[in-house]
């Protein structure tokens, strides 16, 4: 059965730890999934366990069907995808190897011993295998951006035009086009001054020129603009007075290097950093992306988390407000990329998402091994403290400080001082401004397997079934034009037929005929909202024999030929053209029929559920319509949850108010011997709902009401406390029941999701050119 805090969106982090005795209690440590949105920090030295902590949080947004992007400089991270619900020996075979060798130990025996050992160690606290399967069927991929070792990743796509949500505010685009700015420069090997580079004021220039002109950058892009930008000043000045042509050579030589390079290459390679992708299957589950960047130097390792914070923030601004944990993004270890005095690309988004991310449901989840590591501006930011052992003074007195407070705490400055000093490995002080107290606690037992650094081998061994073909062959027009033989060197054609030249920069110019179209289709449906243009470009091969324009085999390729040139070359050779063309003045009967094809052809297709209503936004892919209906899904299953609380808190009151009662009529020995029990039913609901308690969720009241009725002879007080024990377990049993309804109710796997579609009028598609577009194939 699937554990109750699970079912109210709390993370299971661990046990309450006694501060006495420094042992574990039987009171779970219970973190509301929301609060993770004003993020969180852990620190520790190592060994302390922060490892162990950050991948139960990722465990834990798993299994709420949370997605979590991951940072992972060290190579930790990739244990998330070490599970194996069955806890076969051979599975555990490749994970132990090594250890095993250097213990001279058996390799399967043992790998079943830590097989056994970690399947008793999960059980131990209270997780089943159902829970370990339900985290292991969720997608993990690991990406190494500049490697082969893992999934590899296209960069590029992080230099497209962001969206018009960042342009709109000053503030944003200002910090986006200073950090892309800033870690481009760094990958040559440049770590500019915004005020005073040279450098990072060309490059700025042309970034903002390109994306405000709706332009995406590349770096065969930016080398050609370096070289020959398309404007001529920089402020007041000439751009040759402010940056000589020699000089720009030099900078435009070193990222031509960077390009040449075969280790470069790598970077080229993959998927696109599309984050909605990353975060979410097609069906809107939840995946999980870990980007391993422990093979980069110092400079590529900036100029990636730069890029990938920027296409973040980009994403998260598209993504509707919500005061629910939508995604979390973790970083392992923060050290260098988000300094107190130092200002590195990488500082700025990092700030932007911790003061800008809670209003979208983002979670930012940062880990290091010293609190000085973090700029100040951004622990005024981090709602949630996961403190562990630490080892210098100075690191001591600065947490303390922290720890301390506004708030009342049951622990003295001295204690947390003495306790930072010699805590165990595993256990942290949590302090969080959604939480009443300090707490000490000790993490559970995680479901993954520590190994700890992954290599590069087991890397790829573990991504082998994930990695891309490589041999996906794309439509084109080069591939459906079958070139007749005859070549002429001058074609007639009727004067009212608009001609564009393809430029060849082989000089060859040979070229072979095909019809070339630009159209807009509006789709526009009042009741429903719609008002949409979709803008296509077209073109359909040509043939000297052909009898008819096959407008439904032709190829859609974003190239503006209307921005070709109108004369041919003076030596071009042309394939000539059919008859139907020839004859047909001003591609009149050629427009009618490409309209009647697009008309059949073309229709906007969305998605809709009909409980809740909710309809598919134009262009959204039906990942992207299924994660906004889980998300309303889970506002409106959180809203039904609050009330709940609020309704079964009176119930509980007021049992609580009749058992208080009948405990003060009971006789002193018989208090004393029930009070533990009595402690068990006070606590219940307030476990329930991640409240600070003394006690295990589970069946506390019923033993307690078990061994009472085992006595025999008890007094009238006796047996009505018994009653209000039992109506307290009754209670419990009602809200998870409850609760059940409402998962049900609201679980996206049961929404009838259906296809409409909205076709065009004929009179709403426009043919705005139509041509003979002769191409270089």
């Amino acid at each position: 059965m699937e554990e109750i805090y699970e079912k109210l969106g709390l993370f299971y982090l661990g046990k309450e730890i006694d501060k006495q005795s420094m042992e574990a209690t039987e009171a779970l440590t219970l973190l509301k999934n929301k609060n993770f949105t004003t993020h969180a920090a852990i620190i520790g030295m190592t060994g302390s366990g922060k490892t162990g902590l950050g991948v139960s949080i990722i465990e834990e947004a798993v299994i709420d069907n949370i997605p979590s992007i991951i940072i992972d400089p060290k190579g930790d991270m990739g244990d998330l995808c070490l599970t194996d619900p069955s806890f076969s020996p051979a599975s555990f075979e490749p994970w132990v190897a090594e250890e095993a060798k250097s213990k001279d130990t058996d390799l399967h025996t043992y790998a079943k011993k830590v097989s056994s050992d970690w399947k008793e160690g999960i059980e131990s606290w209270g997780q089943s295998v159902e829970r370990v399967q339900k985290f292991h069927d969720v997608k993990k991929t690991i990406y190494t951006p500049g490697s082969s070792a893992g999934v590899s990743l296209n960069i590029m796509s992080s230099l497209e035009v962001p969206p018009v949500q960042i342009f709109e505010e000053s503030d944003a685009f200002a910090s986006y086009l200073k950090s892309t700015t800033t870690s481009l420069l760094s990958l040559v090997g440049i770590h500019a001054d915004p005020l005073e580079s040279k450098e990072y004021i060309l490059l700025a220039q042309i970034i903002t020129n390109s994306w405000l002109a709706g332009e995406d950058l590349s770096i065969e892009g930016i080398i050609g603009k370096i070289l020959n930008p398309s404007f001529k000043k920089i402020g007041v000045l000439s751009l040759d007075d402010v940056y000589p042509q020699s000089d720009r050579f030099i900078l435009a030589s070193k990222f031509n290097a960077l390009l040449a390079s075969p280790s470069f290459s790598l970077w080229l390679q993959g998927e696109s950093l599309d984050i909605q992708k990353l975060l979410y299957d097609e069906n809107g589950k939840a995946k999980v992306a870990i980007f391993s960047i422990s093979h980069l130097n110092d400079d590529e390792r900036m100029f990636f988390v730069t890029l990938l914070l920027n296409k973040y923030i980009a994403w998260m601004r598209l993504q509707s407000g919500t005061s629910a944990l939508k995604t979390l993004l973790y970083m392992d270890e923060i050290f260098g990329f988000f300094p107190p005095t130092r200002n590195p690309p990488s500082k700025e988004p990092m700030l932007l998402l911790l003061k800008q991310a809670r209003a979208f449901g983002v979670g930012v989840v940062l880990s290091t091994q010293n609190p000085v590591d973090l700029d100040y501006k951004g622990l005024s930011n981090i709602g949630t403290w996961f403190i562990g052992r630490l080892q210098t003074i100075q690191d001591i007195e600065r947490v303390i400080d922290g720890l301390g407070g506004k708030v009342g705490s049951n622990f003295e400055k001295k204690e947390i001082k003495n306790l930072l000093s010699n805590l165990k490995k595993r256990t942290f002080f949590l302090k969080s401004a959604h939480l009443d107290d300090i707490r000490l606690f000790g993490t559970r037992w995680v479901m993954s397997y520590l190994k700890g650094p992954l290599k590069r081998d087991e890397i790829s061994m573990l991504m082998r079934e994930q990695k891309p073909m490589q041999n996906s062959e794309a439509k084109s027009v080069e591939r459906m034009v079958q070139k007749p033989s005859k070549l002429e060197s001058y074609q007639t054609i009727d004067a009212s037929i608009p001609q564009y030249y393809e430029p060849d920069i082989a000089i060859q110019n040979t070229f072979t005929p095909t019809l070339g179209a630009k159209v807009k289709i509006h789709f526009y449906q009042q009741r429903k909202g719609i008002d949409y243009e979709r803008m296509i470009e077209l073109y359909v091969a040509l043939d000297e024999k052909q009898q008819h324009i096959a407008w439904e085999e032709a190829v859609e390729e974003a190239l503006g030929f209307d921005r070709f040139p109108h004369t041919a070359p003076s030596n071009a050779k042309f394939h000539p053209l059919p008859d139907i063309v020839l004859e047909d003045k001003r591609l009149a009967k050629a427009v009618r029929e490409l309209k009647e094809t697009l008309y059949r052809q073309h229709n906007l297709e969305l998605l809709r559920c009909l409980s809740p209503r909710l309809e598919s936004k134009v262009d959204e892919s039906r990942t992207d319509f299924m994660v906004r209906l889980q998300d309303e899904l889970n506002d409106k299953q959180e809203m039904e949850i609050e009330k709940l609380q609020i309704r079964y808190d009176k119930k509980e009151k007021t049992l609580l108010d009749r058992l208080s009662r009948a405990k003060d009529r009971v006789e002193k020995e018989v208090s004393d011997s029930t009070g533990s029990m009595i402690e068990a039913g006070i606590a219940v609901l307030g476990a329930l709902f991640g409240r600070s308690t003394p006690t295990k969720i589970g069946r506390a009241v019923s033993k307690g009401s078990k061994i009472l009725k085992e006595r025999g002879e008890m007094s009238r007080a006796e047996e009505r406390m018994v009653i209000i024990e039992e109506e307290i377990e009754a209670l419990e049993v009602e809200l998870e029941d409850k609760i059940d309804e409402l998962q049900e109710k609201y679980n996206v796997d049961n929404c009838e999701i259906e296809t409409f579609t909205v076709k065009p009028r004929k009179s709403d598609i426009d043919v705005e050119i139509c041509a003979v577009v002769w191409r270089v194939i």
